[in-house]
């Protein structure tokens, strides 16, 4: 993990670009917009079928102030500031845990952001809580850790991820073919 002052070299070099808060030997990942609740679909959603994933999601809002997060409510949300890693520099994401203490998961999985990525972020929040939970936007939620990556090759552009509004699973999509027996 890079040092908060290398972290700043890599700021002033361009190796990293980020107009956001830094958090110690961090990035500090606030939300922005827009944001996507998942919703109780009417059937099974088949993780092979496209169509089917798509069900799980309701409408985008887009220009929010107050978000309330229902107990066990998944939502998907963009940082308010896009990220750019050069091609030594990869991140992981964790959660704060002042949100973690009243029950709110923030980026479920995956926490990797992987050399060569440009662009706004996408978090998932699971309200975990007893309680509904209200959000704000830009609120801070989370970290983006920065670490060294010695091979050099900035990933390959997903055609899936990165989109400003498009913020739903592509996983039948990208693996098409490879659920089915």
């Amino acid at each position: 993990m890079f040092t908060a002052e290398s972290l700043e070299y890599l700021l002033s070099s361009g190796a990293v670009t980020w107009d956001g808060e830094l958090r110690g030997d961090g990035l500090l990942l606030k939300l922005g917009g827009p944001i996507q609740p998942l919703v109780a679909p009417d059937a099974v959603v088949d993780l092979a079928d496209q169509a089917s994933i798509d069900t799980l999601y309701g409408p985008q809002a887009i220009d929010w102030t107050t978000y309330d997060l229902a107990v066990g409510q998944v939502i998907l949300a963009l940082t308010s500031e896009p990220v750019g890693l050069g091609t030594h520099v990869m991140g992981e994401i964790g959660g704060l845990s002042h949100l973690a203490r009243v029950g709110l998961a923030v980026h479920v999985t995956s926490p990797f952001v992987l050399p060569g990525w440009s662009g706004h972020l996408t978090l998932e929040l699971v309200n975990h809580s007893p309680a509904t939970l209200r959000l704000h936007r830009d609120m801070p939620v989370a970290r983006l850790m920065l670490q060294s990556h010695g091979g050099g090759h900035a990933a390959a552009a997903h055609p899936h991820y990165g989109q400003p509004n498009d913020l739903k699973s592509r996983y039948a999509d990208e693996f098409a073919g490879l659920n089915k027996r």
